[in-house]
């Protein structure tokens, strides 16, 4: 995979995530009605830097692993069956319409992100909810490794291009949600949502098929 690709990649996956409802979404939305536009962009600035932070951590810790074969082939295999797994979720869930625009959040979250609100600057927010979000955790621990692991291979242009394809991919969605909420507009329906959603769980599957084929070719090396 060249730099380009992972770029892509990377910001079509991370476009994938970004998407469907959960804290961050009903975090962006609360703020940006509360205190403008440039509430979503500074919460996802939050979000960045969660995500520097754990980059240049898992970059750090893993590169004494980089050279096994076994490890990065395992990590690749893992990271597939979670994207595979993500995708065919996305998918359904579109399809069957359980997800739409207006379905924002975790109920059990909202308490908490309340509070966030009213005592907490809107980047340290950011930084907050990512962190509690268990799917976050998940993701990194697998998928999020398994990319790292990749662009690590790659050189080291990999984790600028990883990182900065991932982010932008933030960006692009909750800059919109921003613009929405802020001016009211219907820029998105469900229909066009549910559809943009089932391409990206496509999408997902895909390249949880790389990185199975990726795993099972490194580990063969091993035998």
């Amino acid at each position: 995979m060249d730099l380009c690709t992972l770029f892509l990649t990377a910001f079509v996956v991370g476009l994938s995530g970004a998407m469907m409802p959960g804290p961050m979404l009903t975090l962006t939305i609360g703020e940006v009605s509360r205190k403008g536009f440039w509430a979503g962009p500074l919460i996802v600035a939050g979000h960045a830097i969660a995500e520097l932070i754990l980059v240049i951590s898992l970059a750090k810790g893993l590169a004494s692993f980089m050279q096994q074969s076994v490890v990065t082939g395992s990590i690749g295999l893992f990271g597939g069956a979670v994207l595979i797994w993500m995708g065919w979720g996305i998918s359904r869930e579109a399809i069957v319409n359980k997800v739409g625009f207006a379905v924002v959040g975790d109920t059990a979250l909202k308490p908490m992100l309340a509070v966030q609100e009213s005592i907490i600057p809107t980047i340290f927010a950011g930084v907050l909810t990512s962190i509690a979000n268990p799917y976050w955790s998940l993701w990194w621990a697998t998928v999020g490794m398994g990319y790292v692991m990749m662009a690590e291979q790659i050189g080291p242009g990999g984790l600028t291009a990883f990182y900065t394809g991932h982010m932008l991919s933030d960006l692009a969605w909750y800059g919109m949600v921003s613009i929405i909420v802020h001016t009211g507009r219907n820029f998105i329906n469900d229909t066009a949502y549910r559809a943009v959603l089932v391409s990206c769980g496509c999408f997902l599957v895909l390249v949880g098929g790389y990185f199975l084929y990726s795993g099972v070719l490194l580990l063969r090396t091993t035998n």
